[in-house]
């Protein structure tokens, strides 16, 4: 819990106070890196402490990125697991829904693929920090059976036993 406490709070801390700055067309612009251009003409752009810095007209919200994680532009079922992540909470996935992170994880702190709450990421035996991805979440984890769960590999799955399992896609090294 502390990690995610800590990781919460730096993305808030990070991004409300380059908002405050006023630079909202740079936060903007770092946030719609994250996807493709299909994808984020019309998402909306929010900085992590929820404040809209644009609003959309599709299904997707992109976030600058941050101390604490990349640019990532999500489908609503995205955030919904991303609250639940941070809460702490138990979460069903219903439905397929894709999150974007085309400019990877920046300087984000990384995760265990094992273990979300993980004291000590960089210390995990299955650290991960990964360059551009995309991330698929499926609503029955059977689908997820069969996939890797290495991280070496293109694809894998991250989290795997978990209420926040997801499909991760490498898109380059």
């Amino acid at each position: 819990m502390r990690l995610i406490t800590t990781i919460t709070a730096i993305a808030c801390v990070s991004a409300a106070g380059l908002a405050t700055a006023g630079d909202h067309a740079d936060l903007i612009a770092n946030a719609l890196g994250a996807g493709p251009p299909s994808v984020t003409e019309n998402a909306t752009v929010k900085a992590h402490d929820g404040t809209v810095l644009r609003e959309g007209t599709n299904d997707y919200t992109c976030y600058p990125a941050s101390n604490a994680m990349g640019a990532m532009c999500n489908q609503p079922e995205w955030d919904a697991l991303i609250g639940a992540l941070m809460a702490q909470q138990e979460y069903d996935v219903k439905g397929l829904s894709i999150s974007y992170m085309l400019r990877g994880d920046g300087d984000g702190v990384g995760v265990s693929n094992s273990d979300p709450y993980h004291p000590d990421p960089h210390s995990a035996e299955d650290f991960v920090s990964e360059g551009p991805h995309l991330m698929i979440l499926v609503p029955d984890p059977a689908m997820l059976e069969g996939i890797s769960r290495d991280p070496n590999d293109a694809v894998y799955v991250m989290w795997g036993d978990t209420p926040y399992a997801h499909i991760m896609v490498k898109i380059e090294d």
